[in-house]
């Protein structure tokens, strides 16, 4: 995948598939250490011990509407390629943890991308989904509950293009705030 966005949106999906309704996004760039550090975790079924052994493999999926599961093998291979790790961390009944590290500064590292898109596409795709997104950049840290919004906004779900519109212009002010 061009950006890693578009993996964290897969990995998401996947948690919502597994019947999550609580999904975290962790994104740690810290360019001092030369280190990129994503984290998708979900409150969903969970990975079963003998789907969890072969789980990058892209013949292995537990989806029965298709027999290919491509979104962990691509994201362990690019984290790999450039000198990170992939770590899976999954319990039945509780959910998933998958975390993958990246080189920061490694030439074939696909850049973050647009973080508020991203976010945009998972909240407007999945309104009764919680989000929880940090993002930090060097120490300075951006964050993002919509379990917060809902409640200030008194509605159960984020169905409303408006109220994700601003979501999205927030999320991306945010992340800019971080780069200065």
């Amino acid at each position: 995948m061009r950006e890693i966005s578009l993996h964290i949106i897969d990995i998401a999906e996947n948690g919502i598939d597994a019947g999550g309704d609580l999904i975290c996004i962790f994104v740690d760039e810290d360019r001092c250490r030369n280190l990129l550090t994503i984290k998708i975790s979900d409150n969903g079924s969970g990975i079963s011990p003998e789907i969890a052994e072969n789980v990058t493999d892209p013949f292995v999926t537990s989806r029965t509407t298709r027999r290919i599961g491509l979104g962990l093998s691509l994201l362990e291979t690019a984290a790999r390629r450039c000198d990170g790790d992939f770590i899976i961390e999954s319990e039945p009944g509780k959910g998933t943890c998958i975390t993958a590290t990246f080189k920061y500064g490694h030439i074939d590292r696909a850049p973050v991308g647009d973080m508020a898109a991203s976010l945009s596409v998972l909240m407007f795709g999945n309104p009764k989904i919680d989000f929880v997104y940090t993002h930090i950049i060097d120490e300075k840290q951006f964050n993002l509950d919509t379990r917060e919004i809902k409640k200030e906004f008194k509605v159960n779900s984020l169905s409303d293009p408006l109220v994700i519109h601003r979501l999205t212009q927030f999320v991306k002010e945010g992340i800019d705030r971080l780069k200065d």
